[in-house]
């Protein structure tokens, strides 16, 4: 298991233009492009562009992957972090969750 971020994702309003712009910046092509959801991958950093924003966020969520979800969901809860969004699929196997740490600050969780 990962214990840094490995995956930041930004929320957008126009995908195409971010797609362009983080095609630019990154100065490589998406692994994946598909309307709810564009990946970049560079030196093993996953960069995501999501269209249906992140849950009343303004900015990027950092996501650290994790094997078991629950369970670490349930240590950080147990910690003082506040669960933002509980955890739910995303399609292709893959779960994650949101929690505000005690000064409001969101981070994420990934598994799959």
């Amino acid at each position: 298991m990962s214990r840094a971020f490995d995956t930041i994702i930004y929320p957008v309003k126009d995908l195409a233009r971010a797609k362009q712009v983080y095609r630019t910046l990154l100065g490589t092509e998406p692994y994946m492009d598909q309307p709810y959801y564009v990946g970049f991958r560079l030196d093993g950093q996953e960069i995501g562009l999501d269209p249906s924003g992140q849950h009343g966020n303004n900015g990027p969520i950092n996501y650290r992957h994790v094997q078991h979800i629950t369970e670490e969901l349930e240590q950080l809860v147990s910690a003082g972090a506040e669960v933002q969004q509980p955890v739910r699929d995303v399609g292709g196997g893959r779960q994650i969750a949101t929690v505000r740490d005690g000064n409001g600050n969101v981070f994420g969780l990934i598994q799959g």
